[in-house]
């Protein structure tokens, strides 16, 4: 696993080093943009809306829009300062409450926290400790420039951090249009509903819950890449016949191959001037 970030959890007096590790992964399939005349990826180019001219990276800056086309530009050493005095800061947990004061819509993303050089046995306290208590930890965190508030509690057998969302960055129900009022519900269509979620009640299983479009495209791409329904871009059919080998046993071999002409062409004359000087000699 790729270490996120690193550095230590302040639980009191006690800091405990740890590393944070990327806890789930996105399975999405995908798709490439290409051109459909040439079968050629798609490229994008940085583009000033003004002049139209590619802009290089170097010509770029950063700044934040604090109303219409008005910026307030932002220089790299002044964003830099700030990342590093939060980034060295400790991830101090600053309360514990219970796991169910906390709605679901908070959280954000998982991350594995596993000790780092010296710091098991403390890692281990805190463990027990959430678990004895029933309760989690929360915390700031500063994550790739960004300042996080976050939950440490006990999954399983390892300590898991969870990223959630400050308050001010969740929408007010009261902003999501064509909500209806309280309805007279008839009693009989009530008690219906109730029979069928009771019907359809069992114990979560995640394993029993596929991901059934990702299985169809797989199936689709793997039908087209067995029925040769293949496609590259025009330049590279013309330049390199040898690119069309997507096997890394294949494409060693067709190395080899290419490489075995011309080493027996070049060793060829050597062998056969060398005789024929010291015959003439004698």
């Amino acid at each position: 696993m790729h270490t996120v970030w690193k550095g230590g959890i302040s639980f009191g007096l006690v800091n405990i080093p740890v590393k944070l590790f990327t806890a789930t992964e996105n399975k999405d399939i995908k798709l490439r943009q290409l051109h459909k005349e040439c079968h050629t990826p798609i490229n994008y180019k940085k583009v000033c809306a003004n002049c139209g001219e590619e802009v290089a990276p170097e010509q770029i800056v950063k700044a934040y829009e604090y109303a219409k086309n008005k910026f307030i530009e932002l220089d790299d050493e002044e964003l830099e300062k700030l990342r590093k005095e939060n980034e060295e800061k400790a991830v101090e947990i600053i309360d514990f409450v219970k796991i169910e004061e906390i709605d679901p819509i908070y959280y954000e993303r998982s991350y594995f926290l596993s000790p780092d050089t010296g710091g098991a046995k403390a890692y281990s306290l805190l463990r027990k400790a959430l678990e004895e208590s029933g309760k989690i930890g929360v915390a700031k965190i500063m994550i790739r420039s960004k300042e996080q508030l976050a939950i440490v509690r006990c999954y399983e057998h390892i300590l898991l951090m969870e990223t959630i969302h400050f308050p001010d960055e969740i929408r007010q129900v009261s902003d999501v249009p064509n909500i209806p009022q309280e309805e007279n519900i008839v009693k009989k269509e009530l008690d219906t509903a109730l029979l069928l979620i009771e019907q359809l009640t069992t114990t979560f299983d995640p394993a029993a819950y596929q991901d059934e479009y990702r299985e169809q495209l797989m199936n689709l791409i793997g039908d087209k890449i067995s029925g040769e329904h293949t496609v590259q871009p025009e330049t590279t059919g013309k330049k390199d016949p040898a690119s069309n080998v997507t096997d890394l046993m294949a494409a060693l071999q067709a190395s080899i191959d290419r490489s075995k002409p011309a080493k027996a062409k070049k060793a060829a004359p050597k062998k056969r001037k060398t005789p024929a000087k010291k015959e003439k000699n004698a």
